[in-house]
């Protein structure tokens, strides 16, 4: 190569096309320089459908590379810095329109990955709050809460095993004052070994219009058997505790 010593002579008919000094064409190479940064910053913040499916192989495996896994759901979690069973975690499913607590396939992890416009860790990790913000919204709660039922049931069984029920309510309705005396029911009552779909959406309703002192219940009203039963037990439970506290 050339030394710069010796290119004294061909200065100015190095300048770039339509330039009239060095000063120009040093000015013309900063502005060349900063719209290339800013091109660079927009395809940072672009969705990229061959990145985002480039992340989800990341999951899978060779055996099967259309199909996140157990496995794979693990290190993904591990990389969100999420734990698995965190609330959030149900609203990427539902984004997603994931048919397996556990899994994605790569048609849902595009479906929804697209919809949120993340195609990396970090862009994911900058919209958690505002999906745990979804969960504010009663009614997309309430979508939530449906979803769940079908995403957690095991799909060779029409209902819901109390212990994934129980477990899901953990998630769902952690701060309901009844949840834990309703999660001892279902351990104990041996009839309830499965929770239906018209049970699962009652108890939601439940929780949202019977207090704690279960003085808004209404025997009359249209409850399944089930929530009856459990406020016949709760009522009988809380009675004993008062005669052995007398």
């Amino acid at each position: 190569m050339p030394r710069c010593s010796k290119r004294t002579r061909g200065a100015a008919a190095d300048l770039l096309p339509g330039t009239t000094s060095l000063e120009d064409h040093h000015h013309h190479k900063r502005s060349r320089n900063t719209s290339s940064r800013r091109h660079s910053k927009t395809e940072d913040i672009s969705f990229s459908p061959k990145k985002c499916l480039v992340w989800f192989k990341e999951y899978t495996t060779i055996a099967e590379p259309d199909v996140l896994g157990p496995e794979g759901m693990e290190k993904f979690c591990e990389d969100l810095g999420v734990d698995p069973e965190n609330v959030v975690m149900l609203v990427i499913a539902y984004k997603m329109g994931a048919k397996q607590m556990g899994y994605f396939t790569q048609e849902e992890w595009l479906k929804g990955l697209t919809d949120l416009q993340c195609d990396s860790v970090l862009k994911l990790q900058s919209k958690l709050e505002n999906l745990r913000s979804l969960l504010n919204d009663p009614y997309v709660f309430k979508s939530i809460y449906r979803y769940s039922y079908d995403f957690a049931r095991d799909k060779d069984q029409r209902s819901l095993d109390t212990s994934t029920a129980r477990a899901l309510l953990g998630v769902l309705l952690p701060r309901w004052p009844l949840r834990l005396p309703l999660a001892e029911f279902l351990t104990h009552g041996r009839r309830y070994r499965v929770v239906n779909r018209d049970q699962w959406c009652n108890i939601l309703e439940f929780s949202r219009t019977v207090d704690t002192h279960l003085t808004a219940y209404d025997a009359d009203g249209a409850w399944p058997v089930m929530l009856d039963e459990f406020v016949e037990w709760l009522r009988a439970e809380r009675g004993d505790a008062a005669m052995h506290a007398s």
